[in-house]
């Protein structure tokens, strides 16, 4: 075997793309595991005892427990709510409503994911109607982030209908001193609003099959490295031995 230049590049390339390959299957593992370990902790977050205006009152920012129950009074702010828009709900595009709630006590403004709506295909732009009670509510639900963010083009729009709902800019228009959190309300079909909110999926499975591919690939790369520089290259494995031939009588 002779050991060129392209040997040894071809050889650093192989080792250089397998260890990649390894070390991007490892990562993909450790995403899982932290997800794992997230989605562990959601779950027993979920069995806990609700909390109340003042437990979510004493809370520093950013330490309220995603997906905690919560039971809550207080009065809504109409004039706030916001339509979210190309949300869905059991596979059909509408709403999500979004109304802040002062609690009572407390004073403190959260927004509460109230429930999805339909929506009118003929009139886009017509805000449906939702039934608002008046005076004193109890709310019960789960801390929860804000809806994921929808691709929008231009500048985030105004208004009650919008694509998108940044806490921190929706307090500075409204004035209102919002949390840092929003409350997803549970509970049957209440107002003109459905609750049936998917289940929390953090996506641990995809990382398990990105980790496998990246895994076969090293492999993939090791074996036709074998192949085509170690195995054909060998010039004594494959190569037939002549027939012994007898010589011809005279």
């Amino acid at each position: 075997m002779k050991f060129t230049r392209k040997f040894y590049f071809i050889t650093a390339a192989a080792v250089f793309f397998t260890g990649l390959a390894i070390i991007l299957g490892f990562w993909q593992l450790g995403r899982a595991a932290q997800k794992e370990a997230l989605q562990a902790q959601i779950q027993a977050q979920a069995g806990q005892v609700p909390l109340t205006a003042l437990e979510l009152q004493a809370m520093a920012p950013g330490a309220a427990p995603l997906y905690r129950p919560v039971r809550l009074s207080g009065t809504w702010e109409q004039a706030y709510t916001v339509y979210l828009d190309n949300r869905q709900m059991n596979d059909k595009v509408g709403f999500f409503v979004m109304t802040p709630l002062r609690l009572q006590g407390t004073g403190q403004v959260v927004v509460v994911q109230r429930g999805w709506v339909g929506r009118n295909f003929e009139v886009r732009t017509q805000i449906p109607h939702v039934e608002t009670p008046q005076g004193l509510v109890w709310v019960e639900g789960l801390i929860a982030p804000a809806p994921s963010k929808l691709f929008e083009l231009g500048a985030a729009a105004s208004g009650p209908l919008r694509q998108n709902l940044d806490l921190r800019q929706f307090s500075q228009e409204t004035g209102l001193l919002l949390a840092d959190f929003t409350i997803r309300q549970t509970g049957a079909a209440s107002d003109g609003l459905l609750r049936a909110w998917p289940a929390v999926a953090l996506g641990v499975e995809k990382h398990y099959g990105y980790a496998f591919q990246w895994f076969a690939l090293a492999v993939l790369i090791i074996g036709l490295y074998c192949w085509f520089q170690i195995i054909r290259r060998s010039p004594a494995r494959f190569q037939e031995k002549p027939h012994d031939v007898p010589s011809p009588r005279l």
